[in-house]
């Protein structure tokens, strides 16, 4: 790449104007891609956006737009007075472009080889969450605002197709056009290179993770797990013989250094680096490519859970770990489940390039394939756009009811539950006022119909930490404000009991 005092010059940038996604998200790609391959290093210095705008020939405010989506992603840093330069962080990740594009050796059939005794279903598996619609359920989307008159309009249109399409089979890999319209969504919003061979349908997200837990695993092997964690990931990876290793999470995500001094020798990690389920926790971009680095040191692989990272209520979307993915260790995995609603069922893995045979041999040979019936609706939802719309509106929804319990809270919960400020997903996080036990706050709050859930029902270990989670999404903001102000009666009796409790410890 020619070097000039004014900054790198970026001849690598290539513009459709015929492209249906916008300049600045095609100009973000690019650049981002150059990072990442090692075309630009940490420390490098790029152009001023005037400049790069004219040798682009877009308006300089398109490039203040990219340069301020790749410094929220953590791949540049804007010094006052000196420019744009490349983020140091990104230096961690120096490999040669022949490692970054060495193919990735074949594993070969791991279904065939690692046979395993069956799994005990009596020990180890956690109890799932509640999931009645109420303050302040987690994990649930905004039912009453779904766009039932359009989805009812696809359905209509589906079953007036042909018969073998509408009551057949169907491609037991996914529906094609499903397939496609994902792979659309994945490069055009996620910034995820991908095509539609390598996008697998899958009945909800959790018979993805078994599914591909089950391909790599034998009985025993280490599994890197964060802790807490998510509750129906934990099942379906014990359920397919994995030896979960609970990891803590800090301000920066996974801890891999403590990944790597318990369990080195790994041979899956489970993260959700986006939204930390259930902490809120967004990984660093360091982390990410220090694990991406220990998977590709212990021939490990990774699996991304997208679980609710469309949601994001800040400017620009956080980019996900699979988008950053140059070794292709990554298992991307995506539900519908709260991007439209739970009773669908539908997920879906993005493999690496070399498990798209062996997931295709498996689909053909016995996975269950998801409804076709769905799949095809959904198809059509996403092809005419109206899965776009649905998502816009849902953030705004959804950042209406957020700052309403954040209100709320700072009004009526101040001194007993100190919430936790997020801009991504569908739930936050509270510590409670010292003294008060998190389980006991869970149960008063269930009987007055009212869901919190302790940290301790996600975790595999103690923890160092207690709280709370609240789901912010599921209800409209009336009940919001009922259901705070019926958690901080049940906190004030909680806190007049303990005290009650200690006056009397310390009189006897």
């Amino acid at each position: 790449m020619v070097k000039r005092a004014a900054g790198a010059l970026l001849s690598a940038i290539r513009i459709d104007h015929d492209s249906p996604r916008l300049l600045a998200t095609q100009i973000t790609s690019s650049i981002r891609e150059i990072i990442l391959a090692g075309g630009l290093r940490g420390g490098d210095r790029l152009p001023a956006t005037r400049t790069l705008a004219r040798d682009l020939g877009v308006s300089r405010t398109t490039m203040v737009d990219v340069y301020e989506r790749l410094i929220s992603e953590g791949l540049l840093d804007a010094r006052t007075g000196a420019g744009t330069f490349v983020s140091d962080s990104v230096r961690i990740a120096d490999r040669s472009a022949a490692d970054a594009e060495a193919e990735i050796p074949d594993t070969g059939p791991p279904m065939e080889t690692r046979s395993r005794p069956p799994v005990s279903f009596g020990t180890g598996f956690a109890v799932r969450l509640p999931h009645t619609i109420r303050a302040f359920t987690t994990a649930l989307p905004a039912v009453d605002m779904f766009p039932v008159a359009q989805w009812t309009r696809q359905s209509n249109k589906h079953w007036r197709e042909q018969r073998d399409l509408v009551l057949g089979y169907g491609n037991v890999a996914g529906f094609p056009p499903l397939r496609r319209a994902i792979a659309a969504h994945l490069r055009a919003n996620q910034g995820i290179n991908c095509d539609e061979e390598r996008i697998f349908v899958t009945n909800g997200a959790q018979h993805a993770f078994h599914i591909i837990a089950s391909m790599l695993l034998k009985q025993g092997d280490r599994v890197w797990f964060e802790n807490p964690g998510a509750i129906g990931a934990q099942n379906a990876l014990r359920a397919a013989g994995g030896d979960l290793v609970p990891l803590p999470i800090d301000t920066d995500g996974l801890d891999v250094a403590a990944g790597l001094e318990r369990a080195p020798e790994f041979r899956l990690a489970f993260v959700t680096p986006l939204h930390q389920q259930p902490l809120g926790v967004t990984m660093s971009l360091e982390r990410r490519f220090a694990l991406l680095n220990a998977a590709e040191a212990a021939d490990a692989w990774i699996i991304e859970d997208d679980y609710d990272g469309e949601f994001y209520y800040g400017t620009h979307p956080i980019p996900t770990l699979k988008s950053i993915d140059h070794a292709d260790r990554v298992f991307y995995v995506g539900t519908f489940s709260k991007t439209l609603f739970p009773a669908l069922r539908l997920g879906y893995i993005l493999a690496p390039p070399s498990f798209a045979g062996l997931l295709n041999h498996h689909f053909d040979t016995w996975l269950p394939s998801a409804p076709l019936n769905s799949q095809a609706i959904v198809a059509g939802f996403m092809d005419e756009g109206h899965f776009a719309t649905h998502l816009r509106r849902m953030r705004r929804v959804y950042t209406e009811r957020y700052q309403v319990l954040m209100q709320c809270a700072s009004e009526q919960l101040d001194g007993l539950l100190a919430l936790k400020p997020t801009d991504t997903g569908l739930h936050t996080t509270g510590r409670l006022a010292t003294g008060l036990a998190e389980n006991a706050v869970a149960d008063a709050a269930n009987a007055a119909g009212i869901t919190v859930t302790p940290f301790g029902r996600y975790a595999m270990s103690p923890l160092d930490k207690s709280g709370l989670v609240l789901g912010f999404s599921g209800v409209p903001p009336e009940e919001i404000e009922q259901g705070v102000r019926g958690l901080a009666r049940i906190l004030e009796t909680e806190c007049a009991r303990q005290e009650t409790t200690s006056r009397l410890d310390v009189s006897s």
